[in-house]
């Protein structure tokens, strides 16, 4: 089973993280599929049980190309239902719009019929660091790619 893991990110922080996130997800026993969102393709998500996105903050919503990628998984729409989806941010500072792109990118998952899990841990909605990701947010970025692997694995049983 397989998880894609698209990101976008400029000044490596997003891409730290999703790395991240993929060594969580193989942790598990699952093998991550990542991809920089300017070499992703949606068609790839017909052949995954997961999707995790990860963006940057720009002015409280996630980047322009990461919202060009959900723009065009339109084509799909019915086809992705019961997926298991996620999502992870970078911000520059504090109180910059973190929950906000995450939330933005889960509900575009959960228009798909993607199913979404939080986490009573750090970071409810999903992993989200300010400015580089420290050794703390690698590894809620760990253990959120775990978690969404588990729930692949627990829902394609």
């Amino acid at each position: 089973m397989k998880i894609l893991v698209v990101y976008d990110s400029r000044t490596g922080n997003t891409e730290k993280m999703a790395h991240a996130v993929a060594g969580g997800v193989r942790r598990a026993g699952l093998e991550p599929v990542v991809r920089k969102v300017d070499e992703a393709n949606v068609d790839e998500l017909l052949q995954v049980q997961g999707l995790i996105l990860g963006s940057p903050v720009y002015y409280g919503l996630p980047s322009a190309k990461i919202k060009a990628f959900i723009d065009e998984s339109v084509k799909l729409h019915g086809k992705l239902e019961g997926l298991v989806g996620g999502a992870f941010c970078s911000a520059g500072g504090t109180h910059t719009g973190s929950e906000t792109t995450i939330m933005a990118l889960l509900e575009a998952l959960m228009v798909h019929g993607m199913v979404v899990q939080g986490t009573s841990a750090k970071n409810h909605y999903g992993a989200a660091s300010v400015g580089a990701p420290d050794d703390d947010d690698v590894e809620v970025c760990n253990r959120m790619g775990e978690r969404i692997a588990k729930l692949v694995k627990k829902l394609n049983s």
